[in-house]
């Protein structure tokens, strides 16, 4: 009998899971080595960094400097979809987009793991800061963290309330 060829072998290992693993175990090993919040830092540089080109290919595709505030929670969607993520607006106004999420990007790796979700918090942050002059994001719910889905709230009025982190336009900075 032949030997199997290791091209034949069942490992389960293919492009995209293995790039989830890889980014929930870097995020755990910070925040076992580091603690929450610093890991939550980290992930936020990277996210503000995703966020930017992100944002920039939506630009393009778009052909125009900024997402319209209109097209925002599309954009959004559009990119969590794009990427393995279930988002669907929960309600949109004026002054608030609410996203909901049944399927998080990182898969179920993601669970125990709330420092990634500084990822979604920055990308959305970025792009809609970009897009309305100023955006305050909170993760309200997050499969990270136990919840059957995500809750993500966007606010574009900075009297509204403390909770969520800030983000501001970079006027220098395209998309």
């Amino acid at each position: 009998m032949a030997e199997k060829k290791v091209s034949d072998l069942e490992t389960g290992l293919a492009r995209e899971p293995f790039m989830a693993s890889l980014a929930t175990k870097l995020a755990q090993s910070l925040e076992e080595v580091i603690g929450l919040d610093e890991a939550q830092g980290f992930i936020s540089i990277v996210g503000s960094r995703m966020g930017a080109e992100i944002g920039s290919e939506y630009c393009k595709g778009l052909s125009t400097d900024r997402v319209p505030r209109a097209r925002l929670a599309e954009v959004l969607v559009d990119l969590k979809a794009r990427i393995g993520g279930d988002f669907h607006v929960v309600r949109e106004s004026e002054n608030e987009i609410v996203l909901g999420n049944r399927a998080c990007p990182f898969g179920d790796a993601v669970r125990g793991r709330p420092s990634l979700c500084m990822m979604t918090s920055n990308v959305f942050g970025h792009i809609a800061a970009q897009s309305a002059g100023y955006a305050r994001v909170s993760v309200d719910e997050s499969i990270a963290t136990g919840h059957a889905g995500c809750l993500i709230s966007i606010r574009f009025d900075s009297e509204s309330g403390s909770d969520g982190r800030e983000y501001y336009r970079l006027e220098s900075a395209k998309g």
